[in-house]
């Protein structure tokens, strides 16, 4: 069986890359969320939310390996549950069914990331 870290960081990573693949499609679909965005005048701070919201699971990877266990294991509890219900919230937002399932696979794998992290011993 592989180390949990391991397992946990490859989480992160396929969690990080369905976030990507969902904004491409965004991007090429041009669907209203798209639209509105570009559309709204979002001031810096806002902006930057934004980028520290989405780099949260690209150090989740690195956290995950480098943290004491006792730590990342919390670590990766909170973060993964946060996303979870994140996406849970924002879910009815989103009208195209790829984003729903993209959302939908990636909430998947927060409660396996928090599965793994909850029996980490």
């Amino acid at each position: 069986m592989p180390d949990t870290r391991i397992i946990l960081s490859a989480t992160w990573v396929v969690v990080t890359l369905i976030y990507l693949y969902g904004d491409v499609l965004r991007i090429y679909y041009g669907g209203d969320k798209a639209k509105a965005l570009a559309s709204m005048n979002l001031n810096q701070f806002v902006w930057l939310g934004i980028a520290v919201l989405m780099l949260t699971p690209v150090l989740m990877i690195l956290l995950t390996l480098v943290l004491p266990q006792s730590v990342s294991r919390w670590v990766n509890i909170i973060v993964a549950a946060f996303f979870f219900l994140f996406n849970l919230v924002g879910l009815p937002t989103y009208p195209p069914l790829f984003d729903k399932f993209l959302l939908a696979v990636s909430m998947g794998f927060n409660v396996v990331t928090i599965w793994y992290a909850w029996h980490w011993s």
